[in-house]
């Protein structure tokens, strides 16, 4: 997005980079949508607002499904993630563009400028109305995204073979089981549709290759898919070893390693981003770092689905990049990515084996630098500098820091250790503003406005024969994984 006006963003603080010390009053010049200048200034010329404000990077949420409608809203539970796939049928029909615009929306106000949007189809047959839809929301609302074309073409029900279904279900059940399973789009026909899909891509819009996962994607897709990110340079996104029943699959599935089989293909290369990786095994987590693979931490959704903690010392430790995602799943479904960062700096540390605790400064890098590079790759942003993307957040440091003593305490401590969603005053992508609660003179990106709030879905009853459908599909796997029922 380019803008011509200059106009310059004063603050109390500033934190130009994860690998710079905090400053004092500055401030930053904005032309064309890009840095122009950083410079000190004196704290008696700003405004009483400009000296409540902290500026720093804008966020990037580098694993989310852009969910407008939480899945608690419906009725689908937290539960384990095999469970909780079959509630999600509960969710009723959403107007694709104010679904995505909502979402894209409740990012922004959490300084949010930049996401790795993962797409969940309503229907398979709207593919590619949904991600028009996205592609509107995304020049409206005014927030960077990356939108994850998904390829899922292999095991829809469970993580292998049918057969064992069989024995309880009828035979004209399973045999629609297979059917469907027959059905699948198959990776040269999705191919097809990614490419009538570029026509949607815009400066705040671009296409990713997504399959899904591995237990739900064909091997030969993924070696397609391998090939053809190596030839046209666009990055892969995917969910990666989550669950332990996923973990199970892949050890009987690549007797010899799943990663080194991605690596035989290709697949592993600085442009692959994986998602949660809860059940890495350590010489993974050295080939990951190795090939430069970014794992994306999704530290909410990993307890809200009981897949467990990932290995997130031992990641940090083999030099793996890492980033942080709210997965649509954030802890009170609320998408406080500043909560999110915390949450997983803690557990970070609480779970640490010789000293592979994260720092504040590894948080903030993995949640502006390198988020924003599994999104938009080598772009230079995720810092203020001159010269970077005009992506800038900022919040209410004087309420974060209310009762602080400045001679004992440091800032990135008190915004590591306190700062929420609500404490958000401005928001700058591009060079325009998407969340302005300080009256900074920045051209406005007003759109998104209408949509905070709004309800979005009528409640439309679904009926006993498909709740009785869902249940009976979701007994059916408590007993395939061994999995116990929570009580609710």
């Amino acid at each position: 997005m380019s803008d011509q006006t200059t106009l310059a963003v004063r603050a109390g603080h500033l934190i130009p980079s994860a690998d710079q010390a905090p400053a004092g009053p500055h401030e930053v010049v904005i032309a064309d949508g890009k840095v122009v200048s950083v410079r000190s200034v004196d704290r008696d010329q700003l405004t009483p607002d400009e000296a409540r404000l902290l500026l720093m990077p804008a966020l990037a949420n580098a694993h989310d499904h852009g969910r407008g409608l939480g899945p608690l809203a419906f009725g689908a539970t937290d539960q384990p993630l095999e469970t909780w796939l079959p509630d999600l049928a509960r969710q009723p029909p959403l107007d694709f563009y104010q679904c995505a615009a909502i979402a894209l929306s409740r990012m922004a106000e959490s300084g949010i400028g930049a996401v790795n949007h993962c797409h969940n189809t309503q229907s398979s047959q709207t593919l590619l109305a949904e991600a028009e839809a996205v592609s509107r929301a995304a020049r409206n609302v005014g927030i960077r995204v990356a939108f994850c074309w998904p390829f899922f073409d292999a095991n829809p029900f469970v993580y292998g073979d049918l057969e064992p279904l069989a024995a309880h279900m009828d035979a004209a059940e399973f045999q629609a089981l297979k059917d469907r399973e027959a059905s699948m789009r198959d990776c040269a026909t999705n191919l097809a549709l990614m490419d009538q899909a570029r026509a949607f891509e815009h400066a705040l819009f671009t296409l990713q290759y997504h399959p899904v996962g591995p237990q739900w994607v064909q091997p030969a897709t993924l070696t397609a898919i391998a090939r053809a990110s190596m030839e046209d340079g666009r990055r892969v996104h995917m969910h990666l070893l989550e669950t332990r029943h996923q973990r199970a699959w892949a050890d009987q599935r690549y007797p010899d390693g799943i990663l080194r089989h991605f690596d035989a293909i290709g697949l592993l290369s600085p442009r692959l981003t994986v998602a949660h990786g809860v059940w890495l095994r350590p010489d993974e987590c050295a080939l990951l770092a190795d090939r430069g693979v970014t794992v994306v931490v999704n530290t909410s959704s990993n307890l809200r689905l009981r897949s467990g903690v990932p290995p997130t010392g031992l990641l940090a430790q083999a030099g793996t990049p890492l980033a942080f995602g709210l997965d649509g799943m954030s802890l009170d479904d609320d998408e406080d990515m500043l909560r999110e960062m915390r949450l997983a700096y803690h557990l970070a540390g609480a779970t640490a084996v010789d000293g592979g605790a994260l720092s504040p400064a590894d948080v903030l890098k993995g949640a502006w630098e390198t988020g924003r590079h599994t999104i938009l790759g080598d772009d230079g942003g995720g810092r203020i500098v001159e010269g970077a993307p005009a992506d800038i957040m900022g919040v209410d440091y004087a309420t974060i820091a209310h009762d602080a003593m400045p001679s004992r305490s440091d800032i990135l401590s008190l915004l590591i250790g306190r700062a929420q969603k609500r404490h958000v005053r401005l928001l700058i992508v591009g060079g325009h503003a998407v969340v302005n609660r300080i009256n900074v003179p920045t051209p406005y990106q007003d759109a998104s406005i209408p949509y905070r709030n709004r309800l979005i879905a009528t409640d439309q009853a679904i009926t006993e024969l498909n709740i009785k459908k869902i249940e009976k599909y979701q007994s059916l796997l408590r007993s395939y994984y061994g999995i116990r029922k929570t009580p609710y």
